[in-house]
């Protein structure tokens, strides 16, 4: 599933426009919202297990979350209300249908994620509480574009009942932790509007695309990337998950800083290892404190050096030169090793997807000197490049050359 056609069509998402019969800011795309979505899902995620003792399937929450993101392009065109009466009475048909459109459109897909879908949507009894938690991100993700559009649209018929479907939705939830904490607007919920943030930074500010995309919607197309890669490696669940995470929280540090682009980075030497220290300042100051402690650490982890091979071992990090190290480090000590990173794969996700970024907008029929320049040196980067077993080449050949 780890093809151009998979890859684009996650990209369809950066052009579903939500609320479009509202008054709007921009940056309230279906891609930012399933972003923002998985972020919260982390928060309730953690309070869930931290409050509740709940022992939870972080797979099955990851697994769930791409399931309803890939479920949401293909029915875009149907109105929330809608869209949840049509699921209420023939959701099994639609799933079937939404199933069918998938296996046309990605290549892998029957194989790799059919049976995934199926049993997140199809089975009543798989993972209950995980599907809750999903259901309670999303309507959460929802009361938090509906709070800042709503002042634009009082007095427009139908915004109040919309208010109080959204505001039952999430007291259907309230048996969560998470819901109940993100409710008294305390840190944790200054911290989701502090990462909401990343809807409005536009990537590549200086060159017009076409579909636009923010620094939200990056982290996560590069999230599920990695998650695809990593059923290539046969990674294990726990890898899978770090892999995961650390893609959706990777540019976290840039709601501070802003996207600070390579060529400035590379400009001068030592500058981009200065950008990394202030990164890390700001983190440390800025988001960790809002975070409860026994969990901040993830966020560090995630978020500094987030492109190294690397594990945690008895409370301490390791990072590696090379995939080969991690491996054969991984081999002598695996029993206590957790939350292994497979860095240099992500950063081969975090360019894939510059690079797609750049493609569609060319593609489109608008170009700048920054997207035809990336998308050539990025090409011959990854020209024949085979990293812990994932061939990025043979993804970027399936992309049309037209950087002339």
């Amino acid at each position: 599933m780890l093809n151009k056609e998979f890859i684009e069509f996650l990209y369809e998402a950066a052009h579903i426009q939500r609320w479009n019969d509202h008054i709007r800011p921009n940056g309230f795309t279906e891609l930012d919202k399933q972003a923002h979505k998985m972020i919260i899902l982390y928060v309730l995620a953690r309070y869930e297990e931290e409050d509740h003792g709940a022992r939870l399937d972080w797979r099955a929450l990851i697994e769930g979350g791409i399931a309803e993101f890939l479920h949401r392009i293909v029915l875009t065109d149907i109105k929330p209300p809608v869209f949840h009466q049509l699921m209420k009475y023939h959701g099994r048909e639609l799933n079937q249908w939404v199933y069918s459109q998938l296996e046309e459109r990605i290549p892998g897909f029957a194989e790799e994620f059919r049976p995934v879908m199926q049993r997140h949507f199809d089975d009543g009894e798989y993972k209950k509480r995980e599907k809750k938690l999903l259901r309670a991100a999303h309507y959460m993700a929802s009361q938090w574009e509906f709070n800042i559009i709503y002042p634009f649209n009082k007095g427009i018929y139908g915004i109040e009942k919309t208010k109080e479907e959204i505001s039952n939705e999430i007291e259907n939830h309230y048996d969560l932790a998470g819901v109940q904490k993100l409710s008294l607007h305390g840190k944790t919920s200054k911290f989701i509007d502090l990462v909401g943030q990343l809807r409005f930074q536009k990537r590549w500010s200086q060159s017009p695309r076409v579909p636009e995309t923010s620094v939200m919607g990056h982290v996560l197309i590069v999230a599920v990337l990695a998650y695809v890669c990593s059923l290539r490696t046969g990674a294990d669940d726990d890898r899978l998950v770090s892999n995961f995470l650390c893609g959706l929280f990777h540019d976290l540090p840039e709601v501070l800083t802003r996207d600070i682009i390579s060529p400035v980075k590379t400009s001068v030497s030592g500058l981009d290892a200065l950008i990394k220290e202030i990164e890390k300042k700001q983190v440390d100051e800025k988001i960790l404190p809002l975070l409860p402690d026994s969990w901040a650490e993830d966020i560090e982890y995630y978020t500094q050096n987030e492109f190294a091979d690397k594990y945690r071992l008895d409370g301490k990090v390791y990072t590696f030169a090379s995939e080969e190290e991690l491996g054969a480090a991984v081999a002598a000590h695996r029993e206590g090793v957790r939350q292994v990173v497979d860095g240099e794969i992500l950063k081969g996700c975090d360019h894939l997807a510059a690079f797609v970024e750049a493609c569609l907008s060319l593609e489109h029929g608008i170009s700048s000197p920054h997207l035809t320049s990336a998308v050539r040196e990025l090409r011959a980067k990854y020209a024949g490049r085979i990293i812990g077993g994932v061939d990025f080449g043979a993804i970027y050949d399936q992309f049309q050359k037209r950087e002339h």
